[in-house]
C-alpha cells in the first residue's frame, strides 16, 4: 500500500463524516490495511516478518492520524458553533471582582522606591540565594557567632542562603561604588519562622544604606521621618529604642503608633501599642573596614525597613498572611 497516498486524502479531508468513511476503507473489516494484514500468511516465510512488521507500524501511524484529525475537524467544529451563537454588539460583561491590579506590596514598593529617588537614593536589586559571606560574615557576624541565632534561616544543599534580610547586598554596594553613598535595596526575605499576624516565612523588606562625610544619627532619623510623612502622606508619632544589630552601632528600633488599635494595644502590635518598623544605626566600624572604606573621613547609617508592615499600617491590615493568601477578595480591594 502507498503510505505517502494514504497521509495525503487524510490531510485532504476537511469534514467529519468523509473521515469515517475513509477510516471504514482503511481500519474496516473489508478495509485495505486490514486485508493486507490477512495475506501475510500466505507470503513466503522469508518476507513475513519484515512485511508484518512494515503493515503493523503503518496501521499505528495511520490511527494516529485518524484520531488527530478527527480532534482537528471537531475542535473547528465546536468553533464553528460558538462563533455562530456569539453576538459580537453585545456589551462585554465586567469580571465580578474587576480587572486585575498590582498587589498592594508591589504598589506600595513602588510608592516607597518614587520617594526615596526623590531623596536622592538610587535603587539597587538584591539576590534572593546568596553565599555566607555576604549574609553574615561581612555584617560582623562571623561563624559561630551567638547572634546568628536571631535568624531562622534556610539553607540549600550547596550551602548557599535564600536570603534572610537584604543587609546581604550592603557589603556589595560599600565597595561598588565610591562615597557618598545613597543606595536603597527592596527585596524579598526567607525565614524558618513560626507565623503568626505579624510574622511570615516571606515578607519584604527595603534596605537602606547612605555614607558621606559629616554623617551622624540625626540624618537616620530626620531620613526615616521624612519618608514615612511622604508615604502615609500625614504626621505621624514615632519613637526610638535601643536594640541589637552586630551590623549597626549603637543598635535601634525605629517604631510608628499602631494604627489599628490607635496605640491601645491588640494582636497586631503585640499589645504594646507600637509596631517595631525599622531596625536601624549607624554602620558598624567593622562592617565599614570590611568594605575597605576610609572611617576617618566617612560615616554612614542603613535601615531595613519592613515593606509588608508599612502596607499593614496603611491600609489598617490586621494580619500579614492575608498578602500571600491567594483571597481575591482580599486583593481585589486594592
Amino acid at each position: 500500500m502507498d503510505r505517502e497516498e494514504i497521509f495525503s486524502q487524510i490531510q485532504k479531508t476537511f469534514q467529519l463524516e468523509p473521515l469515517l468513511r475513509l477510516q471504514e476503507e482503511l481500519l474496516g473489516k473489508k478495509g485495505k490495511l486490514t486485508q493486507a494484514l490477512r495475506k501475510i500468511p500466505s507470503l513466503p516465510p522469508e518476507e513475513r516478518a519484515a512485511e508484518g512488521q512494515r503493515l503493523n507500524l503503518l496501521k499505528k501511524e495511520v490511527q494516529e492520524a485518524l484520531a488527530k484529525k478527527s480532534q482537528d475537524l471537531e475542535n473547528k467544529s465546536n468553533q464553528d458553533q460558538s462563533l455562530e451563537y456569539f453576538d459580537v454588539t453585545l456589551p462585554g460583561k465586567k469580571p465580578p471582582i474587576g480587572t486585575g491590579t498590582l498587589h498592594p506590596i508591589t504598589q506600595m514598593r513602588q510608592k516607597a522606591e518614587e520617594i526615596f529617588q526623590l531623596m536622592g537614593f538610587e535603587i539597587v536589586e538584591p539576590r534572593e540565594v546568596d553565599d555566607d559571606y555576604h549574609v553574615f560574615e561581612s555584617l560582623n557576624i562571623p561563624p559561630g557567632h551567638p547572634a546568628r541565632d536571631m535568624w531562622d534561616t534556610f539553607w540549600t544543599e550547596q550551602g548557599h542562603i535564600p536570603i534572610t534580610h537584604t543587609s546581604s547586598m550592603q557589603n556589595r554596594v560599600l565597595t561598588s561604588r565610591k562615597p557618598p553613598i545613597r543606595a536603597i535595596i527592596p527585596g524579598k526575605c526567607f525565614r524558618h519562622e513560626a507565623t503568626d499576624s505579624r510574622h511570615e516565612h516571606t515578607f519584604y523588606q527595603i534596605e537602606g544604606v547612605l555614607v558621606d562625610k559629616n554623617i551622624t544619627l540625626t540624618d537616620l532619623i530626620g531620613t526615616l521621618v521624612t519618608f514615612m510623612e511622604a508615604f502615609y502622606e500625614k504626621k505621624i508619632r514615632y519613637k526610638i529604642q535601643p536594640s541589637y544589630f552586630p551590623f549597626v552601632e549603637p543598635g535601634l528600633e525605629f517604631l510608628i503608633e499602631c494604627v489599628i488599635c490607635q496605640g491601645k494595644g491588640c494582636s497586631t502590635c503585640g499589645r504594646s501599642g507600637w509596631l517595631e518598623l525599622v531596625p536601624c544605626g549607624p554602620i558598624h566600624p567593622k562592617v565599614m573596614e570590611m568594605a575597605n572604606l576610609d572611617q576617618e573621613k566617612y560615616s554612614g547609617f542603613a535601615w531595613g525597613l519592613g515593606l509588608d508592615r508599612l502596607v499593614m499600617i496603611k491600609y489598617g491590615i490586621e494580619d500579614i498572611r492575608r498578602f500571600h493568601s491567594g483571597d481575591l477578595r482580599f486583593l481585589g480591594q486594592f
